[in-house]
């Protein structure tokens, strides 16, 4: 009989699974090979029983755990009233969704996407017109300075500033108008800066790059230079945020507000791709009507499952928690000593572990312990588990990690 779309036939096992997806699906990605069918909280389990502890929760996507049973139930409600509308029509959780979001941010305006790659398009975008018309900038000769090994998304524009080759060769040619300075170092944004410069795009904490984070005072010290300069200081938080440093913003670690908040990930706890920009009227009333949309970005269900996913990080104080469990649970890890072990680094329940050599083989070696992380940048074990984790859970993830690094 054939199967129902959307069920797996229960003769499917995990080597048959891998097999397939091998056969029929595109080779951009290099995962563990480990089968999850369901999730609850900060573990994953696989249909033969085993029980895994997510120590990457989705790239900081599922802040809130897995499956969060008060967002699950707006998904369900929301789902059986309207889905989708488009923007050619208003629904009724869009308005309260970027109220909510401007509250939270301490902003006055939201434009809403769906990915975060979405997102970083749509603030490049924004930041042009906004030199442009604001600031005189000559037509086509906006800059925009980045940092070197920044991650801002997959799509061609985002790639051209990227300066990872791996995720440029083979794809050009590339969208000129961006700068490339090294991160942490302010004095080199001083010395980028030209009159066409529109705006400094940077993450405040690099985790894709293997959790770098930029000497204290840095974002503060750029966000005068911008103040200064009159460029836009914009913030992909779409890591970072809601929660995951120990704060609401990794901003907030240095008492800075940029011009430009830019999310995603968590900002539905991983129910549904919602993204957004958040900035002030005067930045984001550069778009009129035609001039930027999207047809899922503000619909109804993924500004619900927002709002309520928004909602769950204040109402169980997860900034917090992540703040008290991640100064404990780094202080642990840097007590970890092995010949491979180069430095441990982190921010809240945000960690990374450089080693001197390639990060995978214990990666592999955790798995079989049952604690699932990756590594990025080939050499930096990233540990970044849901925020609702609980104290004795991070203890036995310490456990394996002993155990995987015992000389």
């Amino acid at each position: 009989m054939t199967p129902v779309s959307g069920t797996v036939e229960s003769s499917t096992d995990a080597a048959d699974l891998i097999a397939i997806e091998e056969q029929w699906g595109a080779h951009n990605y290099h995962p563990l090979d480990v089968v999850i069918s369901r999730a609850e909280g900060p573990w994953v389990y696989t249909a033969d029983g085993h029980r895994y502890l997510d120590c990457l929760a989705s790239y900081s996507a599922v802040n809130q755990g897995h499956c969060h049973p008060r967002i699950l139930a707006t998904l369900v409600e929301q789902a059986q009233r309207v889905t989708l509308t488009s923007r050619a029509f208003r629904n009724e959780q869009l308005p309260l969704f970027c109220r909510e979001l401007a509250t939270l941010c301490g902003m006055e305006t939201v434009l809403p996407m769906n990915t975060g790659a979405e997102a970083v398009e749509t603030a490049v975008k924004a930041a042009r017109r906004w030199g442009y018309r604001r600031k005189g900038i000559a037509e086509n000769q906006a800059e925009i300075i980045v940092c070197r090994n920044n991650f801002h998304g997959r799509t061609t524009t985002v790639i051209s500033f990227s300066s990872d080759e791996d995720y440029r060769k083979g794809f050009g040619p590339f969208t000129p108008g961006f700068k490339i300075i090294p991160f942490g170092d302010a004095e080199a944004l001083r010395a980028a800066i030209t009159p066409n410069t529109c705006a400094f795009l940077v993450e405040p904490i690099q985790c894709e790059a293997g959790i770098l984070i930029p000497p204290q005072g840095y974002l503060a010290e750029v966000a005068r230079l911008c103040r200064e300069n009159d460029i836009l200081f914009m913030a992909d938080e779409i890591q970072t945020g809601l929660g995951r440093t120990g704060k609401m913003f990794a901003c907030q670690h240095e008492q800075v507000q940029p011009d430009v908040y830019i999310l995603g990930k968590a900002l539905s706890g991983g129910f549904y791709p919602v993204s957004a920009v958040v900035s002030s009227r005067a930045i984001l009333g550069v778009f009129e009507p035609g001039s930027h949309g999207s047809t899922y970005g503000g619909n109804p269900l993924g500004c619900a499952v927002a709002r309520t996913a928004m909602q769950v990080i204040q109402d169980e104080m997860l900034p917090q928690r992540s703040a008290e469990l991640g100064e404990w649970f780094l202080g642990e890890l840097r007590k970890l000593h092995h010949p491979a072990i180069k430095q441990v680094r982190g921010r809240g329940l945000l960690a990374g572990i450089e080693l001197t050599q390639p990060a995978r083989s214990f990666c592999e070696a955790l798995k079989e312990r049952g604690v699932l992380c990756k590594e990025t940048h080939a050499t930096v074990i990233r540990l970044a588990p849901p925020l609702v984790i609980e104290r004795e859970d991070l203890v036995w993830a310490l456990e394996q990690l002993r155990a995987v690094f015992a000389v």
